[in-house]
């Protein structure tokens, strides 16, 4: 969501005429966007914000500002902490930034923080087609914000404010746009997403509203010519339907994977939490999910050391995390957030118990997920490439079906690497595994490495199919198969 907002903000000013900045030192205007769901990040903005001072007085005329989470619930006060701090905006008017850096340039310093409940919020100028389609040919889309949920141990009701759907024919013709600027990918942002439309459903405005419920919406933008997939978060487990769990074993683009926060593996804690379900209930969705689209790879957010966690409340949480087969998993540990219901609950646990608590979670959760991705040696991934690869050479990342990273190695003389350049479908095979990605060789035997080699048999890429007593067997060429012999 926080991603999104900064796509919005570097809209509007380049809506307004200015242009990014190469660097920091370069910059003539300096916006920082927060979050306040942990500590640590508020904590990260006061320090960034000290270390400015500096940085404006290098040049005179130089403006900063600061949006997202933390002006939203600090506002003004901002101001007057930093007075080299020039504009302050809440989550809700994003769309006030051009004129507030006018209002700097003037020499006036301003702080827009409200609430506002209207449309309004997200009446924002197109996005420009080179933001649009970048080199990953994925989009964010808003469909909603604010959350009605809360939760003891979260802020986002404070800062987010109450829920509101955005109109599903604004919706529509934002995701057309981008199917027309060549995106691929979309995925629908909210902070309870599938919570779309519910209040207007529930009070029978919906008509008057234009929303839906968030089924009939997803079916709707799976219409949409040139959208190749469609992803969603976050959801909330409490606004799963039956229509919803249909959608994944019926709607062609929506992908099998699904992200859904389950927060503790106990029914005690998630009862203090104000969760509204039991890992039993839990468990339901994940059954009905996999019956209706059995490759679906669930994903979720856990929290460990919420107050008065024992080490029994911690074990159904480990016991959770191995009995729903995660693919994957967000682990913190709780953070108290002002105002929120667990903030003045005490029963606190040492810190150094919860850290022995996300060490125990995350090590069982990289033995799942490397699990997973053995699971998936010798299967095809049609990935959707991003860019080169972290490792370096002529590899290149992207993502599956099942949003894990893949990594390809290619031919060394593609310059540039043409029917494996960012933005492309690439059909491949999956032949190796870590815990962070998949390891995979394109289909096309002219996309392997050591393809330019005159001598380089032009064969596919032969695999065979993984059986629990045997060693993947891959043929190819170059380093790729030394790579992959190593890391399994």
């Amino acid at each position: 969501m926080n991603v999104h907002d900064s796509e919005k903000v570097v809209t509007l000013l380049e809506d307004a005429g200015l242009s990014a900045a190469a660097s920091e030192s370069e910059a003539d205007l300096l916006v920082i966007n927060t979050c306040s769901i942990r500590d640590k990040a508020e904590h990260q903005l006061y320090s960034d914000l000290g270390k400015l001072r500096e940085w404006k007085a290098e040049k005179p005329g130089r403006i900063v500002g600061v949006g997202g989470c933390v002006a939203q619930q600090v506002g003004d006060r901002l101001l007057s902490r930093f007075g080299h701090l020039d504009f302050v905006f809440g989550t809700h008017h994003l769309r006030r930034v051009p004129a507030m850096l006018d209002g700097a340039l003037a020499g006036r310093r301003a702080a827009w923080v409200g609430e506002d409940e209207s449309q309004e919020r997200f009446d924002l100028p197109a996005r420009r087609p080179a933001l649009a389609t970048g080199p990953r040919r994925r989009a964010f889309v808003t469909v909603m914000e604010g959350c009605d949920m809360f939760c003891s141990f979260c802020i986002v009701p404070s800062t987010r404010g109450r829920e509101i759907s955005r109109a599903a024919t604004e919706i529509d013709t934002e995701v057309r746009q981008l199917a027309d600027q060549g995106i691929l990918e979309i995925m629908l942002l909210g902070q309870t997403v599938n919570a779309y439309g519910r209040h207007d459903v529930r009070r029978g405005r919906a008509a008057a509203a234009g929303t839906m419920p968030f089924a009939e919406l997803l079916g709707q933008l799976d219409a949409i010519p040139g959208i190749e997939r469609i992803r969603y978060t976050s959801p909330h487990p409490l606004f799963y339907d039956a229509a919803l769990i249909r959608a994944h074993g019926e709607l062609e683009h929506l992908c099998p994977n699904v992200h859904l926060p389950v927060q503790s593996g106990s029914n005690r804690i998630l009862e203090q939490m104000r969760r509204r379900y039991t890992r039993e209930r839990y468990f339901e969705i994940l059954g009905a999910l996999r019956a209706a689209r059995p490759d679906v790879a669930i994903t979720s957010d856990l929290i460990v050391g919420f107050p008065g966690e024992t080490e029994g409340d911690f074990e159904q949480t480990l016991d959770l995390v191995r009995v729903a087969g995660l693919v994957d998993s967000f682990s913190f540990k709780y953070s108290p957030r002002p105002g929120t219901g667990a903030a003045g609950m005490g029963a606190e646990v040492p810190a150094e118990v919860a850290q022995d608590r996300l060490e125990r979670l995350q090590a069982q959760q990289r033995d799942q997920t490397l699990a997973y991705h053995q699971s998936r040696v010798g299967q095809e991934a049609l990935v959707l490439i991003e860019g080169p690869s972290r490792r370096g050479g002529h590899q290149v990342t992207g993502r599956d079906l099942h949003h894990r990273v893949v990594n390809l190695d290619l031919c060394s003389s593609l310059e540039p690497p043409g029917a494996a350049e960012p933005g492309t479908l690439l059909p491949a095979r999956v032949v190796g595994a870590t815990p962070h990605s998949l390891l995979a060789a394109p289909l096309d035997p002219a996309l392997l490495p050591g393809a330019e080699d005159p001598d380089f048999p032009r064969s596919r890429l032969k695999s065979s199919k993984r059986r629990a007593d045997e060693t993947e067997s891959v043929d190819c060429a170059g380093g790729l198969a030394e790579d992959v012999l190593r890391v399994l």
